[in-house]
């Protein structure tokens, strides 16, 4: 039987999305325009959506009533 390998995160969703964000956007300024540079610039604005989407879900406006 196989298991699943289990990582225990050190940083959090935010943390990680922001650096994945930065690195993307540093090296898409340093491409000429293009279909790579367009794809990172796409990742960056998935990434940035991401973060708000998170911080969003995790707003106290969302909780459920008790």
């Amino acid at each position: 039987m196989l298991t699943r390998r289990r990582f225990k995160q050190t940083r959090t969703l935010n943390e990680r999305l922001a650096d994945e964000a930065a690195r993307c956007r540093e090296e898409a300024r340093t491409l000429a325009p293009g279909r790579r540079r367009e794809r990172l610039l796409r990742q960056v604005r998935q990434d940035e959506t991401a973060m708000q989407i998170e911080t969003w879900l995790r707003s106290p406006g969302l909780r459920a009533p008790t």
